[in-house]
Formats: structure tokens, C-alpha cells, sequence
């Protein structure tokens, strides 16, 4: 039996546990939250090494991208130094392969969704790079939301290259923050603080990290795109309730829930038997397909 962990800076009232079957393997996927403290991450994952066969790191990103440059997260690379024997993964091969291949092609050629000429609000672009990319090949007009919603500067960025620009100046010294400055974490995660209304009353389409959409999301989301991940039951009804027309996932839901992209990472790299380093953004992608994971594409509003 194969067994991924996601060990997760996140609220522990969001914890799943699924059993299931995939490609004729039986799984166990879990997701154990840890409310904010550090010190109980890194003690699950040094638990855990050796005995799982991926461990996903969730609420934190090991990594933030722009262009063909990452830049480590100084309090994430702590949490897992001391892993030895099992793969780490934070979803970003997810996100710079199989999130991208969905804009580019699934989407818009198997179900009917386009972002050619679309007004695309992407939450942050640093850890969805790809997705980021994927947006501005596609043809839809970005408004890149990392200032508003990582630092709270009210500026938006327009182009790839300002970002690019902008992230080796200023990620070598953000990443050395408390990341708890920069992303909401623990208790954080449940609260819902409706703020920069002007930007989601502007889009047409709000994606990315559903963290920080959940927690500035406005009342009124009527006829609005949700491209996202990390999607619960009560998630969903949330959005229904504020008039979502379409909601995306970039797989489907495992019993009620759609488990992050680092869970996601965690099942290739567990099929496969290789380390995320090892995959190409297209065998990811061929690994996700041949695992019969797809898309959700769910209508909740007319």
C-alpha cells in the first residue's frame, strides 16, 4: 500500500484521510494540519521519514518561481531539513506542468473553457508561475495579485517581465521572513476578511491560491470563474453562496475533497518511485493523465 502524507501549516479542522485505488494501487492520502506550529511540522515530518512514500508540505511552498529562477523559503527549507530517506514535495511540479497544461489545452479543447481575451485576476504569480505563464499565453488580460495579497501594497502588476523584474530584487529578502508575514496560516485559514473588492468586481475569472481568495473574498461573486485547488465541501458551498457560476479544480474531488497540488505531486512521485527532480513538466503531466486524474469543471450558479 502506498501511503502520502501532506503535513500542513494550515487549520487541522481541514484534515482529510482517503483510502483508494489508483492505477491498481491501493493509497492511504492524508492531510495533517498543524495550526501555525512550526515545531509540530517538523516534528510529523521527521515521524514520518522513512515510513510513507511522499510527504507533501502544505500552507508553505519550499520554493517561489519567476521565470527560470526559484527562490528557497528560508523557514520552509528548516521545517524539512532534517528529512532523509523520504521525497518532500510542495506541488510545484504540479503547478508548473500539469496547472499550466490544463489553461493551454485541456480546458479550453475537452471543456469548452477559454481565457483568450478573459480578465484573469491570479492571486499570486510567485507560487503559480506556470499557471502565471500559462494565463498570458492563453491570451487573457492578467492582473498579477501578489503585491495585494502576500504584502497588502496596493499595486498591481500587469506584465510577466515586471514580476520577474520585481522577484530578484525583492524575493532573496522576503523568503528570509517569518513566513507567517506573508501567508495565512493556522487559524488564519478560517477566517474571511472581504477586502481589495475592486479587483474580484473587476475579474471575470479569480485564480490561484484559494487561501488568500477564501480570505479576502467579497459577498457578491455572482457569475464569476474560480480556478483553484485545496477545495472542501464547506469551500464549495461558500462559494455557491456568493453566486460562483464555474468552479475548476485541477483534479477531481477525493470524497468530498479536492486535496492540494503538493498531495497531487506526492501520488506521482509515489507511482512513479522517483523524486519530483527526476519528472519532466511532461511526464507529470503523462502520469496525471494515466492516473485518470482530470479537471473538475463544476456549475454552481446559472
Amino acid at each position: 500500500m502506498k501511503r502520502v502524507v501532506s503535513v500542513s501549516l494550515g487549520s487541522s479542522t481541514r484534515d482529510k484521510r482517503v483510502e483508494t485505488e489508483i492505477l491498481g494501487e491501493p493509497f492511504v492520502i492524508e492531510r495533517i494540519g498543524t495550526d501555525g506550529d512550526m515545531a509540530r511540522f517538523k516534528a510529523l515530518v521527521g515521524e514520518l521519514d522513512g515510513h510513507v512514500d511522499a510527504i507533501g508540505m502544505g500552507g508553505i511552498d519550499l520554493y517561489l518561481r519567476a521565470g527560470r529562477r526559484r527562490y528557497q523559503i528560508r523557514d520552509a527549507a528548516r521545517l524539512v531539513a532534517g528529512v532523509r530517506h523520504t521525497p518532500v514535495v510542495d506541488g510545484g511540479g504540479i503547478k508548473t506542468s500539469w496547472e499550466k497544461y490544463l489553461i493551454l489545452d485541456y480546458l479550453p479543447n475537452q471543456a469548452g473553457v477559454s481565457f483568450t481575451g478573459r480578465r484573469v485576476l491570479l492571486v499570486s504569480s510567485v507560487d503559480r508561475y506556470g499557471m502565471a505563464e500559462a494565463f498570458v499565453q492563453a491570451g487573457a488580460d492578467t492582473l498579477f495579485g501578489d503585491f495585494y495579497f502576500a504584502l497588502g501594497i496596493p499595486v498591481p502588476l500587469r506584465r510577466l517581465g515586471t514580476v520577474r523584474l520585481l522577484a530578484a530584487c525583492m524575493l532573496p529578502v522576503i523568503t528570509r521572513l517569518p513566513f507567517q508575514l506573508l501567508y495565512p496560516t493556522g487559524s488564519k485559514q478560517e477566517r474571511i476578511t472581504p477586502k481589495y473588492p475592486q479587483l474580484f468586481r473587476w475579474a471575470e475569472v479569480i485564480a490561484g491560491d484559494f487561501h488568500f481568495i477564501r480570505r479576502y473574498m467579497p459577498d457578491d461573486l455572482r457569475g464569476k470563474t474560480v480556478f483553484t485547488q485545496t477545495i472542501t465541501s464547506e469551500d464549495r458551498a461558500a462559494l455557491s453562496d456568493r453566486g460562483v457560476a464555474t468552479l475548476i479544480t485541477a483534479a477531481p474531488a477525493m470524497d468530498g475533497r479536492s486535496f492540494a497540488t503538493n498531495v497531487l505531486e506526492g501520488i506521482i512521485v509515489a507511482l512513479s518511485g522517483r523524486r519530483s527532480e527526476e519528472l519532466s513538466p511532461e511526464e507529470f503531466v503523462q502520469w496525471m493523465l494515466r492516473a485518470g486524474f482530470r479537471p473538475r469543471v463544476e456549475r454552481l450558479a446559472a
